[in-house]
């Protein structure tokens, strides 16, 4: 008995969402096994109660601004300001990396995770609109599961490669990494803007979604 397997054509917002998303992910897929190691090794007064309030300081923080920024973000009309949000969360993800080379005390880091919370704050709820608005409808499903998949096998895979990358290179080598990826997403969606914000004509003001201009 044979099973046939047809996987369905996915649109370009949609790929290039994934593919930003991959990049972010992967990026601190590399950092996350080894933060603790970093911590502990390289930052003075550093202890395993500490560890668990940067934990802390992270979650809260993020788990306290998403509610507020959604809300903003729904409010308003229009992707702009998610897009605009988006971008804006990577960067800041992207600082926290590179900032995470010049750490020396203990409050830099709860510092820099603060930052990092409020990158990502910013960042999962504008990603989450724009692309659940560009969902292929035939198959929500499919590209829901195709974006969690890619990333759960693209940190997999940066867990085993960011421990060997680090006791090559040395931790900055990996935060460096990190930084850049971040940048590239960023980098990577503001190729996305007309098709996100697709350009006013004189025959149309409004802003069209993806289906209305023809992009599949």
């Amino acid at each position: 008995m044979r099973i046939n397997i047809n996987f369905p054509s996915v649109n370009r917002i949609v790929k290039f969402f994934i593919f930003g998303d991959l990049l972010l992910w992967v990026g601190w897929g590399f950092v996350d096994p080894l933060f603790s190691v970093f911590v502990i090794q390289s930052v003075e007064g550093a202890t395993l109660i500490s560890l668990g309030f940067l934990a802390t300081t992270y979650w809260i923080v993020k788990g306290a601004l998403q509610i507020p920024i959604s809300l903003y973000l729904d409010k308003t009309e229009g992707e702009k300001d998610d897009f605009y949000a988006l971008v804006l969360g990577l960067l800041v993800s992207g600082l926290t990396a590179f900032s995470l080379m010049l750490v020396q005390e203990m409050w830099q880091v709860y510092l820099i995770q603060f930052l990092k919370a409020i990158g990502f704050a910013l960042y999962i709820p504008a990603w989450t609109a724009i692309f659940s608005r560009h969902l292929d409808k035939e198959h929500t499903a499919f590209d829901w599961a195709l974006s969690s998949s890619t990333v759960s096998f693209g940190i997999g895979i940066a867990g085993a490669v960011g421990g060997t990358i680090a006791s090559i290179f040395g931790f900055n080598f990996v935060f460096l990494m990190v930084g850049f990826m971040a940048l590239a997403s960023a980098t990577l969606l503001l190729f996305v803007p007309d098709l996100i914000l697709p350009k006013r004509t004189f025959q149309e003001s409004k802003m069209m979604d993806h289906a209305q201009a023809g992009i599949k």
